[in-house]
């Protein structure tokens, strides 16, 4: 690759990893440095802009499309058509970059791996720069390995291999161990600059390219530094422009209004959308949380995808998406099958494929799952509606109108939250954020594979049931949600976590920080805007 003599390095600042050189070279540093030096002080303007909407939202307790871009979404254009290796995308497994996931994703017989450096990964500067050098190896055919117990694992033929899609963080997050011009890059623009720098070419010689999912997107502009920041690493490593594609995926309640203009600022780039169920979830709390009883969320459980404001999001995305001429990808199966209870798994499969039927049905050009052994479920769903074709974009159902209020309409669920349901938010957020302090942030848990997401929004309907006063039934009589009441459930779990651990297994893990920890940003007056920013504080390594 050619690329302009290096003005400035992005300085690392860890301890050496084993190589880490064929990653932190001195050419990859000096791009990360000039994407941070073009790109990171309007990254800081988009932030502010967040704040400003967030405090627009909780004046009005409304969100409208908006009236400055109404000719985009009348005008008649279309996205770039897909590349070839992303015009089948019927399933697409997820998760963290670590060397087994890597060749086991790759070999599921899903279509698309989404490679994930944000939610499911805890961004360790050992997952940061480890997950890279594990993508480098993969396209280099360089990753079999054994494993401790002497299983062998090496990548089929590459013709039977995933279409990797590759996840930054979002971007919110610093990276603390990379810092240029006296501060810290950002984890978006270290992870995709690492990435694109080092592979870019190496994916072209393979048939494929660059393809990105961009994460947390609140607005049309912060797609709109993307789309730059795509033609800017284009020209820098001598590429067609063009040959970057990204799947935005649609998981804050402000994205969703935002969709037609979304996939235009990054028309030339775009490959789809995706409806990314718990972080909309976490958004639509995390802006109306002050709103009142009636945006209250029940059970994050018994919010699904049938709801009719879910349904309301989802019809609206598959109905953008085919009318300007892009993939929409559905959401998320995240159950992990149990090696011992096969009526539990037999359910659980009834569950997934219904979900995907419908998905497929709706007019969803492919879906998600979490595990390899769901992956035939899913290719049934979507194999039966969609036979041999790649995808159903001419299906542009222009039977669905969504007016504003639909999306917000969380009075529209007959669901209250329970008891049950604070108890489970409890007990998911400390186990999982017990396991994101130890490096891990794809973690199973009660037959679910949970990432950041799940955490978020468990950690967020407690604070919003505790400001709004929801008042539970609990053994035949009314409990008020409180800090005390939250405070309660908390110990007895830490007590339940450390009677089935065992106090050595107690002791070596990081509960107490968790437990600590989700308390502080479930109960805190002031609430903060993601849990990771806190955790990252705590984060070793």
């Amino acid at each position: 690759m050619s690329a302009p003599a290096p003005s400035t390095l992005a300085i690392v600042d860890a301890e050496p990893l084993p190589r880490q050189d064929e990653v932190l070279t001195e050419a990859a540093l000096a791009f990360v440095a000039e994407l941070h030096r073009l790109f990171t002080p309007r990254r800081d303007e988009l932030l502010a802009r967040r704040t400003e909407r967030r405090a627009e939202i909780a004046r009005t307790s409304s969100l409208d499309f908006l009236p400055d871009t109404a000719q985009i979404r009348e005008g008649d254009w279309k996205v770039a058509p897909a590349p070839a290796a992303l015009n089948d995308r019927r399933v697409e497994i997820t998760g963290p970059t670590d060397r087994k996931m890597t060749i086991n994703a790759l070999n599921s017989g899903a279509k698309v791996w989404l490679a994930d450096f944000e939610d499911a990964s805890a961004p360790t500067w050992e997952n940061v720069v480890l997950g890279q050098l594990n993508l480098i190896d993969a396209y280099e055919r360089r990753i079999d390995f054994a494993s401790p117990q002497g299983k062998t694992y090496a990548l089929k033929p590459a013709e039977e291999l995933a279409t990797v899609v590759m996840r930054p963080r979002g971007w919110h997050l610093d990276e603390r161990h990379l810092r240029a011009d006296g501060r810290a890059v950002p984890g978006a623009l270290v992870d995709f600059g690492l990435y694109f720098f080092h592979n870019a070419q190496r994916l072209i010689d393979l048939g494929k390219g660059p393809y990105f999912y961009l994460p947390k997107t609140e607005s049309h502009l912060e797609a709109r530094l993307w789309n730059d920041i795509f033609v800017f690493a284009q020209d820098y490593v001598g590429i067609p422009q063009g040959t970057v594609r990204a799947t935005v995926l649609i998981e804050t309640i402000t994205a969703a209004y935002e969709m037609e203009e979304i996939l235009y600022e990054l028309r030339d780039h775009a490959a789809g959308l995706n409806a990314g169920r718990w972080d909309y979830l976490f958004s639509i709390v995390k802006n109306f949380r002050d709103g009142g009883q009636k945006f209250v969320l029940p059970d994050r459980n018994a919010v699904t995808m049938t709801a009719p404001f879910m349904r309301a999001y989802t019809e609206l995305l598959v109905r953008t998406c085919h009318k300007r001429g892009a993939h929409a990808i559905g959401g998320m199966a995240a159950f992990i099958p149990s090696r011992r209870d096969a009526e539990v798994n037999k359910v659980a499969f009834e569950k997934v494929k219904a979900d995907k039927d419908r998905e497929a049905g709706d007019g969803f050009d492919g879906s998600w799952v979490a595990h390899p052994d769901l992956v035939p479920i899913a290719m049934a769903s979507f194999d039966a509606v969609l036979g041999s074709r790649p995808n159903q974009k001419d299906r542009l159902r222009e039977d669905v109108s969504v007016a504003p209020g639909d999306l917000i309409a969380i009075d529209s669920l007959d669901a209250r939250p329970t008891y049950e349901g604070l108890r489970n938010a409890v007990q998911v957020g400390i186990r999982y954020i017990e396991a994101w302090l130890r490096g891990l942030g794809a973690v199973a848990i009660f037959d679910l594979m949970e990432d950041a997401a799940t955490a978020e929004i468990s950690r967020s309907q407690i604070w919003q049931w505790i400001n709004a006063g929801v008042v539970f039934e609990h053994d035949g009589k009314p409990v008020r949600a409180t800090a005390e009441l939250a405070r309660e459930v908390a110990a007895q779990e830490l007590a339940a976590i450390r009677a089935e651990a065992g106090e050595a297994a107690f002791a070596a893990g990081k509960w107490q920080q968790a437990h600590d920890l989700l308390l502080q940003v479930s109960l805190d007056a002031d609430y903060a805007d993601f849990l990771t920013l806190p955790a990252y504080e705590q984060l070793a390594g």
